[in-house]
């Protein structure tokens, strides 16, 4: 999954980034306004955190420019004041929640979770499809009420998948969701994690809850049909 951080404490942007990249998040940080609109209008995000009060352009104006361009992410305000007015701007202007400085980062870990899953559609903690049943709060998988063992893209692959099932998924984005720098984004490793992921989740073939789908990309099918 990735996301957009907009902060100008460069300590705090810092521990953001460091911290959600721990946790298996692509972090793009940006230390204004400005540059944080370029981000988000240039790339694609699955969330965005942005400060209220940035240079250049302001939090409440960068959400209302963001939404404006027609970027539907969810974004989670960050704010120092306790004034309920800057809550409900930025509401308003189009934000989806907020937290008050000084925070923990289990916090903003805990608020993400919840935005990425109700813009998928979904209310749970956990996602769930016939045997599967993707915990995204503590990144565990079972099958049959069975612990899996991922390795960290396996994960974040068959996140982004089930977040989005029954959508073919292109391989440009799924690269673009999984690696944080361009040297990484080989597709050809894509068909290695498709094909381990199958393996660990459908040993029997009866699932087949990951379909191919030639010259296009991959769709998470099972329970979709």
């Amino acid at each position: 999954m990735r996301l957009l951080v907009v902060e100008d404490e460069s300590l705090l942007r810092q521990q953001l980034e460091q911290g959600l990249t721990r946790e298996g998040y692509v972090v793009d940080a940006a230390e204004d306004g400005k540059t944080g609109l370029y981000y988000a209008t240039e790339y694609s995000y699955d969330a965005a955190i942005v400060d209220i009060g940035l240079p250049e352009i302001d939090g409440i104006s960068l959400i209302r420019q963001i939404r404006s361009a027609g970027k539907d992410f969810p974004v989670l305000i960050l704010t120092a004041r306790g004034d309920w007015q800057d809550k409900v701007s930025g509401l308003d202007a189009g934000a989806d929640d907020y937290v008050v400085k000084p925070f923990q980062l289990e916090e903003i870990l805990a608020r993400l979770n919840a935005l990425l899953r109700r813009a998928a559609g979904f209310a749970k903690p956990k996602l769930e499809f016939g045997p599967l049943s993707l915990d995204i709060s503590a990144k565990r998988l079972t099958v049959n009420e069975e612990t899996v063992d991922l390795t960290a893209y396996e994960y974040k692959m068959l996140e982004y998948l089930m977040l989005h099932p029954g959508q073919v998924i292109c391989k440009s984005e799924l690269t673009e969701h999984l690696y944080a720098q361009d040297y990484d984004r080989d597709s050809n490793v894509l068909e290695v994690f498709v094909r381990r992921l199958r393996q660990k989740l459908d040993p029997d073939q009866t699932l087949k809850p990951i379909e191919t789908v030639r010259g296009q990309g991959y769709r998470f099918n099972l329970g979709t049909l």
